[in-house]
């Protein structure tokens, strides 16, 4: 069960244009290009050092790319949630809300304060060190400060690594009502079963190449099929999607 929409309306909140980036004389992006579209929920699945969190770091701006560009429909920053999360487990939910909220120089951090407390649905433990919380609980709250700024994407690098099931289906619930409220959602993941029951679609990178952009079923029918532009009513590939995406690397050479 994919959420989000399918970009129906092709809408495109950001294109990627040529991006490459280098370290040195490694080659971590390739000349990727691609697009997002508004409330589309995408994937970024690879194998370690494909350079995913690469590339959700160049999208949020917090790396510059060494060729390319990156153009932001409208010109806004995006959400960027990293991995660790940057919190401070001695301060309130609220204070650490509040601090970013400044930091971010939000017109009225107490009105977006509230805003992220209902929307997050901890207004009740507002006041609770951040310490005290579950690990989903402390996420969500991570994921508020990366929403403060009210941006049109929302970039996510390793989500739900931390939680166990029910604190990620929590997780995913309150990640596609954004997706349904119009924010565009891409994501990385080593679970390529979370990849598949809620993204719309999937970046396939190995080796700061980008090899693959389609749908879970689109990935599978080209394992399949050996082409990826096999028609809709090819039969998929009889197995799960984890088993396709290994089987597509290692045709691939990675």
């Amino acid at each position: 069960m994919s959420i989000g929409t399918q970009t129906a309306q092709r809408t495109v909140t950001v294109a990627v244009r040529g991006l490459t980036k280098r370290f040195g004389a490694r080659i971590a992006l390739d000349r990727i290009s691609f697009e997002l579209y508004a409330a589309e929920v995408v994937a970024i699945i690879g194998p370690n050092g494909a350079g995913k969190t690469t590339l959700l770091s160049i999208l949020a701006g917090v790396l510059n790319p060494s060729e390319g560009e990156v153009i932001r429909t409208p010109d806004r920053r995006f959400g960027w949630v990293p991995q660790e999360p940057a919190l401070y487990s001695k301060l309130s939910v609220a204070e650490n809300l509040r601090l970013f909220a400044r930091l971010e120089r939000v017109a009225d951090p107490d009105q977006a304060v509230a805003a992220m407390l209902a929307q997050i649905g901890l207004e009740d433990r507002a006041g609770e060190e951040v310490a005290r919380l579950s690990g989903g609980n402390q996420q969500r709250v991570n994921i508020a400060i990366g929403l403060l700024c009210e941006p049109p994407a929302l970039l996510l690098d390793e989500p739900s690594a931390s939680l166990d099931p029910r604190q990620r289906e929590r997780l995913w619930e309150f990640i596609g009502g954004l997706a349904g409220r119009g924010t565009t959602i891409i994501f990385s993941t080593h679970n390529v079963a979370e990849a598949e029951r809620y993204a719309g679609r999937t970046l396939v990178l190995g080796d700061g190449e980008l090899l693959f952009t389609g749908t879970p079923a689109d990935l599978e029918r080209a394992v399949s099929g050996g082409d990826t532009t096999l028609d809709a009513d090819t039969p998929r590939l009889a197995g799960d999607f984890e088993s396709a995406f290994v089987r597509f690397l290692h045709d691939r050479g990675h």
